[in-house]
């Protein structure tokens, strides 16, 4: 976190440029007085409600119809489980990457995938990954393992009672999977684990979600299980929290690349030599060694895992599909490998141990995003597990296209083309 003296000097001086010492102070001063109008209505959602929240804001009525246009107005009230202080919505671009042929467990087929993006050359180039990995047959794909954990911690005052807590809490595993699973239909407790840090005890609880990405599933079953606990403990927690950081909600941890947080999926697809020469102007083996390369600049980084760019793809499908994006963050992280075969072929895999999707709750239920979801045939129930599959492969078609813009010196001139509109 620290920067150089003449940094920091160069900074300094930059500011008093502006004003002096004094001046500078007093722009960042609290300034107590006149409280601004509150947004009004909070969770409410009615024509009326969303009018008085737009008088607050002051602004033209061409910047009112921007956000809430005639569709989005007649709409809004199926929006009222998503959103609180509701004032419209806003269009993201969405463009199709694809074919992409895939070869699953349970996601079968040729699929045209929506992505929503605002940055250009994004789906050209996940596109064009797709179209080779289909070219070669498809990319075949496993889910590996599911669980979504949630994490409470338990605060004692010493080890003594962090001992009788451990005996007691461990002997109580069945009554705690039925307190958490009376509060869902689909979510199951399926593992119980226990961390002591000094007079804390931090519990990992890990449920299969069904079709949801389970976020809210299990932060209410753990709720009810916390409560329990706290209730009927006979050493009781001086304090007792439903989530303690621990189970990586949200961020990239050493932990969730290690096991899984939501659906755990690996990749991979053999490209013949005369494809990636075609397709991607480059060749096997130049792949391979910028791929030696870019993996020791990870290392050098600091990074968590080894990939290229797995948030690209995922930020635009999430958004398109309904899913939380802010799970990119977690999502975002595995590992990505290339290897010449003995006949020179390319050898290209991905795994990703935290992708937090679902196709039904959340965000699915909106009206766009359920139609990107129609769009793949993925929408509603018995679809999540070929969903977590399909991003893979498209997480594979990236990885693929990158790597390939990047050994054939085509990166930043597509970036030019696309982005800066010489088209």
């Amino acid at each position: 976190m620290s920067v150089t003296h003449l940094h920091a000097t160069q900074y300094i001086e930059e500011l008093l440029a502006s004003g002096s010492v004094e001046e500078l102070m007093q722009r960042i001063r609290p300034k107590r007085g006149k409280q601004p109008p509150a947004v009004p209505g909070g969770a409410a959602i009615s024509p009326k409600v969303v009018d008085r929240r737009w008088k607050v804001l002051h602004s033209t009525p061409d910047t009112k119809a921007q956000l809430l246009d005639a569709q989005t107005a007649s709409q809004m009230e199926g929006y009222s489980r998503n959103i609180e202080h509701f004032i419209g919505t806003v269009k993201v671009p969405v463009g199709l990457a694809g074919p992409l042929r895939v070869n699953g467990l349970f996601a079968q087929g040729e699929y045209y995938v929506p992505l929503a993006t605002t940055e250009a050359a994004l789906v050209a180039s996940y596109s064009r990954g797709a179209a080779l990995i289909t070219k070669a047959g498809g990319a075949s794909v496993v889910l590996l393992n599911e669980g979504v954990s949630r994490s409470p911690v338990f605060a004692f005052e010493n080890f003594e009672q962090v001992g009788h807590f451990l005996r007691w809490v461990l002997g109580c595993i069945p009554e705690i999977k039925r307190v958490a699973e009376s509060t869902t239909r689909h979510g199951k407790l399926m593992d119980f684990q226990v961390m002591v840090e000094g007079n804390h005890v931090y519990c990992q609880l890990i449920y299969s979600t069904g079709d949801a990405a389970g976020q809210n599933l299990v932060t209410i079953a753990t709720q009810a299980v916390v409560t329990w606990v706290v209730e009927h403990s006979p050493m009781k927690p001086r304090v007792a929290y439903v989530e303690a950081n621990f189970s990586g909600d949200k961020k990239a941890s050493v932990q969730s690349l290690q096991t899984v947080r939501g659906r755990k999926v690996t990749a991979e697809v053999t490209l013949p030599a005369d494809l990636v020469e075609r397709f991607l102007r480059t060749s096997s083996t130049r792949i391979v060694d910028y791929s030696r390369m870019a993996t020791m600049g990870g290392i050098l980084s600091g990074a968590l895992g080894n990939q290229a760019h797995y948030a690209n793809g995922l930020a635009a499908l999430f958004i398109a599909c309904g899913q939380d994006a802010a799970c990119v963050s977690e999502a975002a992280i595995g590992a990505t490998r290339f290897e010449v075969t003995t006949d020179g072929a390319l050898y290209a895999s991905v795994t990703l141990p935290n992708l937090i999707v679902g196709t039904v709750g959340g965000g699915t239920r909106l009206p766009s995003q359920q139609a990107c979801l129609e769009i793949l045939h993925l929408a509603g129930a018995e679809h999540a597990r070929a969903f977590a599959e399909v991003a893979a492969c498209l997480c594979l078609a990236g990885e693929i296209s990158i790597v390939g813009a990047m050994c054939a010196g085509e990166f930043t001139r597509a970036h030019a083309r696309l982005a800066r509109g010489e088209r």
